[in-house]
């Protein structure tokens, strides 16, 4: 709660709940150097870093929820986290003049907006991770929560009718719920918007790669993003492997390669609209292709692709090993997997630094997540409210 409330109070420059971390978003995927003085003057509002400041309030919220079963304390901080998540999701949401809002109601999908010194605005359309992350600060909580706790729900609702912004933001896509099963949702957008951003997510020729969901899309390969400033031109382009600049050290690339961590935050949030929307909510994937998944068969079409990037093909090549004839040929070599910090993002190549387990492993979590509880499972226990672990009552995600 410290550091929540350092950057609470620290990095929301005009007490909006829009946030300029610098690094409390994603480093060097954007036009400028967050972590510098931006040459233009003024700030930086981060799409990126608001959205993960929404998913710290719930991540708290669902912690002070679980502590609240031993001490009834935690009910009053776990009813301020969802006020301050209220308000973060009303300026997510906000829609202003001038580019001066982070959702692009255009294309359909957030950016960040460099806010300059003489009060204009100017939105950075750049299709990146920036404008996905607001997706993952997605959360379930069960409908044992208002059963134990009316109390909370009661505040909650209470909350809204003092504050009809946070009423009219939150309830038209039913954050507060409950669904059918009683589960309550929390999210930054609705069902448009929603079905907008994964257009462009799960279109192969932007963000939906063969091995992962990129962290840039590759329309900017043909198309790079430029800003020009004092002269001077800063620009965006779709770098599947390593960086071409020295920036942060170059080989930390976030401009086209798929990166485990983020894949993983996508697939929990899908997982998560799944168990709320149930089967019947189902989206175009690939896009354009005519095939309508459910959400959870489309976070296992994700999942599916991140493993490939292990699996033999039918020459016995894997995609991980690149153009490494050593690892990908000899014997002593061919099977013994190393976990890279990320991969191409068009073939799948393991690049940065090569034993980076601490996320990269995360593959062995959606291979048995999705090939231990099947398909048939899903689509029933999906839908279920609630699973018994314990005394106590929990949402299956």
């Amino acid at each position: 709660m410290k550091n929540f409330s350092w950057w609470l109070n620290r990095k929301d420059t005009d007490g909006n709940n829009v946030f300029q971390g610098g690094f409390l978003g994603l480093d060097n995927i954007g036009v400028f150097d967050r972590s510098a003085p931006l040459p233009t003057g003024g700030h930086l509002d981060q799409a990126d870093g608001t959205a993960w400041m929404a998913l710290y309030c719930q991540n708290l919220l669902e912690i002070a929820i679980e502590l609240a079963v031993d001490n009834p304390v935690y009910v009053e901080q776990a009813q301020s986290l969802f006020e301050h998540f209220a308000w973060i999701a009303v300026a997510m949401n906000r829609i202003g003049a001038d580019n001066a809002s982070l959702w692009d109601e255009e294309d359909g999908f957030f950016y960040d907006v460099l806010r300059l010194p003489d009060g204009t605005a100017t939105r950075l359309k750049v299709r990146s991770l920036v404008g996905l992350i607001p997706l993952a600060a997605t959360s379930l909580v069960g409908g044992w929560a208002d059963r134990r706790f009316p109390e909370l729900v009661a505040g909650a609702r209470e909350f809204m009718v003092r504050h009809p912004a946070v009423e009219a933001t939150i309830s038209s896509h039913e954050a507060l719920g409950p669904n059918a099963d009683g589960r309550y949702l929390f999210a930054l957008f609705g069902e448009d918007r929603l079905r907008r951003i994964l257009s462009r997510m799960l279109d192969e020729g932007e963000f939906l790669g063969p091995h992962g969901i990129r962290s840039l899309s590759r329309y900017h390969a043909e198309h790079p993003y430029t800003f020009e400033v004092h002269g001077e031109t800063y620009g965006v382009g779709y770098l599947p492997a390593e960086s071409d600049s020295g920036m942060f050290g170059g080989n930390s690339n976030w401009r086209g390669p798929v990166w485990f961590p983020v894949n993983l935050l996508l697939i929990r949030a899908l997982l998560n609209l799944h168990a709320f929307h149930g089967p019947e909510f189902t989206v175009e994937c690939p896009t354009g292709s005519g095939r309508q998944l459910t959400l959870y068969e489309v976070a296992r079409e994700i999942s599916d692709r991140l493993t490939a990037t292990f699996l033999s093909d039918a020459d016995g090549h894997r995609p991980v090993h690149g153009a490494q004839a050593k690892f990908a040929k000899d014997p002593h070599w061919k099977d013994l997997i190393l976990f890279y910090e990320y991969f191409h993002g068009d073939n799948g190549a393991g690049l940065g630094a090569s034993h980076q387990t601490g996320w990269t492993g995360l593959s062995a979590v959606t291979a048995t997540l999705f090939h231990t509880l099947g398909d048939q499972e899903w689509s029933t226990r999906g839908r279920e409210s609630l699973r018994p672990t314990g005394d106590r009552e929990e949402p299956l995600s």
